[in-house]
């Protein structure tokens, strides 16, 4: 079973109705992204912090899967099925897909200020200061942001050097270091980029497929079994 490996952006969750950063203007209650999502804010300004991700986390809870994330499902009867994505949501894994990466952390988990090992699911859409781990610590959002490694990037590249055919969804690639994963894929293998936008990129092998994830995801299918072994 050939693996096929999936990167995924805030496009395949924007038509389940989750917001991007830019869709915001890069503003939310008049203040700038990196005053809610950065180390910096987290130590400035907590509480803000808190409502911040509760306030998706609550937004989140109300949204469902949309048709780009089933078709992803879909393809696991014929593939060995890798995603790796942007999204802090967990939208695929509601779909049903098995095998999801989070390169930038998870909206519905949190995790210690004091040992980033200790991750706790989040019940409901409240977290609040005061809320710790079993060491008696703070505990925070289990979201990369941003000026933070990102600690799975390494195990994406690794995903990615193993693949058989690369499928791009809804990220514009210029997200770093997400954006450089595409680099480790094998030279030789389809690539597959849906997005309703122009993505700029110098892969000149790249196959577009230039619509929304929902429909792009029924083409995408539509074309795959032809390099089905």
């Amino acid at each position: 079973m050939k693996k096929l490996v999936v990167l995924t952006g805030a496009g395949i969750s924007a038509e389940s109705g989750i917001k991007t950063f830019r869709e915001m203007g890069g503003l939310w209650e008049e203040y700038d992204v990196m005053e809610v999502a950065s180390p910096e804010a987290w130590e400035n300004n907590p509480e803000l912090v808190m409502r911040f991700y509760n306030e998706r986390r609550k937004k989140l809870l109300d949204a469902k899967p949309n048709e780009g994330h089933r078709g992803l499902v879909e393809l696991e009867k014929y593939f060995d099925v890798q995603i790796i994505t942007q999204n802090v949501d967990d939208l695929h894994e509601r779909a049903g897909s098995k095998n999801i990466l989070h390169l930038h952390g998870e909206l519905r988990k949190a995790r210690s200020t004091f040992d980033s090992n200790l991750i706790y699911d989040i019940n409901g859409w409240d977290l609040k200061l005061g809320d710790t781990c079993e060491k008696g610590h703070q505990l925070r959002p289990h979201i990369v942001w941003f000026g933070e490694e990102v600690p799975a990037i390494a195990e994406a590249a690794a995903i990615c050097e193993s693949a058989d055919i690369l499928v791009v969804i809804g990220t514009s690639l210029n997200v770093y270091p997400a954006a450089g994963l595409l680099d480790y894929a094998p030279k030789n293998i389809p690539v597959y980029l849906i997005d309703p936008n122009d993505v700029n990129t110098s892969n000149n092998t790249i196959t577009f497929i230039k619509e929304k994830a929902g429909t792009g995801v029924k083409k995408l299918i539509n074309l795959l079994p032809n390099i089905r072994n």
